[in-house]
């Protein structure tokens, strides 16, 4: 199956509300073009240097979504054109989003990453970590960041029930975070979660973004 028909396969099981975020990582431009004519705009890059090579070479209409781990040192070259980072875990990356997108004049929006699944190599705010740093209100003090939701990946196993525990935590967080500190917000309606082996279950949970790769472009070229 190719490029075009895989994508809108997975874009037929998708419900209102939900958006997909093509996974193009490791993968040529001639894959994500093809997705691209086929009528996909979101894609999800996970290395900084990977990410602005094909913004700068690839249609400028594309909604580059940032989903890796971000270290504070490389955020000065995503910040220019990023749509959207999946990935905040910490207050002091928060910090240095905030301060080089006002360097460049942009407000960028941003998704806190909360660790659900049991495997320790994920990152991510634990929820008491997430509840201290939005307790403590010194983020809204910012001005050039805008948090629109929350990110989780769940373990990565075949247990399904597992990983609908995993999506409901983080689902049923959301919906505190929400009323907490975000009752106000019409920006804070994401929730992304689902990748190419869960997105299903991930959508049943009421995730808003789903991140598929493979599924799509087919196994990664590392």
């Amino acid at each position: 199956m190719n490029i075009t028909e895989s994508l809108k396969q997975v874009l037929n099981e998708l419900p209102e509300g939900v958006r997909l975020v093509a996974v193009s990582k490791f993968h040529p431009n001639e894959a994500i073009e093809e997705a691209y004519r086929a009528g996909q705009r979101v894609f999800g890059e996970s290395k900084v240097q990977e990410m602005t090579a094909k913004y700068e070479s690839l249609p400028k209409d594309i909604e580059w979504h940032f989903i890796g781990h971000l270290q504070t040192n490389k955020i000065k070259y995503i910040v220019p054109y990023v749509a959207l980072i999946h990935g905040i875990d910490s207050y002091k990356l928060l910090a240095e989003v905030d301060k080089q997108a006002g360097k460049v004049g942009r407000t960028v929006n941003c998704l806190l990453q909360l660790h659900i699944a049991r495997e320790e190599t994920k990152f991510g705010f634990s929820f008491d970590e997430c509840r201290e740093m939005l307790a403590s209100g010194e983020w809204k003090l910012f001005q050039n960041i805008r948090i629109c939701g929350l990110m989780g990946m769940a373990t990565n196993t075949d247990n399904a029930e597992q990983i609908k525990t995993e999506f409901c935590s983080l689902r049923n967080f959301f919906r505190e975070v929400k009323d907490k500190w975000f009752s106000e917000s019409e920006a804070f309606k994401e929730l992304s979660m689902g990748m190419s082996h869960d997105y299903r279950e991930a959508i049943a949970t009421g995730s808003t973004l789903i991140r598929v790769g493979s599924k799509i472009f087919g196994d990664r070229n590392y």
